[in-house]
């Protein structure tokens, strides 16, 4: 049972929660995470590598930072088709606090990589895109942005997908670890912060172009420069990869390390949970959108076996329903379709 803070006490938001932020003095709005419980149950779930591990969960933070900043009903989604060894990464995040990711990989290529001691995350990455989606629902134009992926990071990838596709100034910082439990037990956690420039002051606004933003190099008069979003970046500069992942740290704690000179604002956090979205009516309504040939393909054992690749749950399904025959099993798209 958690215990609510008393009067004069600060209360921590803790792993599994995202917390908004503001540093009014600097025109900042940005949010914060730790994610702990939640995503070493997705990771080991499906016993992934390391290296592939780490790399699902910097995307799982990413999606979950993006994602909370959803104000409507909708999907962000996070997804990386390239020629690599980890040749896909797969996270969505379903408001109002449902995240799922997946990882494809080669083991043999993987294995390859790590003998030869080139087990980065450029390597294992290769060449590719990163999609980033935002699914406002069933009846609204979902929008994509496309950044490509070679010879950079996903942390690299979305500041250019900010800066090409919102024209915000924005930087981020990921972080991922193993943590040592008691009684030698690891547990995956990752964190991470961004941070935009959202200026009201008017002279702000006059500022000229700043690295994402959509001004121009005019003379803006009187205005005087104002190095804001410059103290920004250097102060995001300073955080220690460790600080992103500790719990003794948390993320209210190390806003203030960061701002206290400045004051900074949190706002109510987000709660983050384990939770697929597949469900047996959704898989049933995929399976009768399949032709008779595709249905009879998918047989096995007298019975259709799927196989969510989310969340590992299995599915059983009569042929009868469907009017068909025999063959075997089919496994459940990785897209975010189910």
């Amino acid at each position: 049972m958690t215990r609510e803070p008393k009067l004069g006490e600060f209360g921590h938001a803790g792993d599994d929660h995202v917390v908004p932020f503001e540093v009014a003095s600097l025109d900042v709005r940005g949010r914060a995470v730790q994610l702990g419980p939640m995503l070493d149950a997705i990771l080991s779930r499906h016993a992934y590598p390391e290296p592939v591990a780490r790399l699902l969960a910097q995307a799982s933070v990413l999606t979950v930072l993006m994602g909370t900043s959803l104000k409507f009903q909708g999907k962000f989604i996070l997804q990386t088709r390239t020629d690599g060894p980890v040749d896909m990464l797969v996270a969505d995040f379903s408001t109002p606090d449902a995240l799922r990711a997946y990882a494809k990989f080669d083991a043999d290529r993987l294995a390859a990589l790590e003998a030869e001691g080139k087990a980065d995350e450029v390597s294992l990455l290769g060449s590719g895109v990163l999609a980033l989606t935002i699914d406002q629902g069933a009846h609204m134009q979902r929008y994509q942005g496309i950044v490509q992926l070679d010879g950079i990071t996903l942390e690299e990838a979305a500041r250019v997908y900010f800066r090409q596709s919102e024209q915000i100034p924005t930087d981020l910082r990921l972080s991922v670890a193993r943590q040592l439990l008691a009684g030698g037990v690891e547990q995956w956690r990752a964190g991470g912060m961004f941070a935009q420039f959202l200026p009201q002051a008017p002279e702000r606004m006059h500022m000229p172009d700043l690295n994402g933003g959509d001004g121009d190099e005019a003379d803006h008069g009187d205005h005087p420069q104002d190095d804001a979003w410059q103290e920004l970046l250097a102060l995001l500069g300073t955080i220690e990869p460790t600080e992103l992942v500790d719990p003794m740290v948390g993320a209210e704690r190390l806003l203030f390390r960061l701002f206290h000179e400045h004051g900074v604002r949190v706002f109510d956090k987000v709660e983050v949970a384990d939770r697929c979205s597949c469900s047996s009516e959704r898989i049933e309504g995929m399976l009768r959108g399949f032709t008779a040939e595709e249905i009879a393909d998918s047989i096995e054992n007298g019975s259709i076996r799927v196989e969510c690749q989310f969340c590992s749950k299995v599915y059983e399904f009569d042929p009868a329903d469907f009017g068909s025959v025999e063959n075997e099993s089919i496994v459940a798209p990785s897209d975010g379709s189910v």
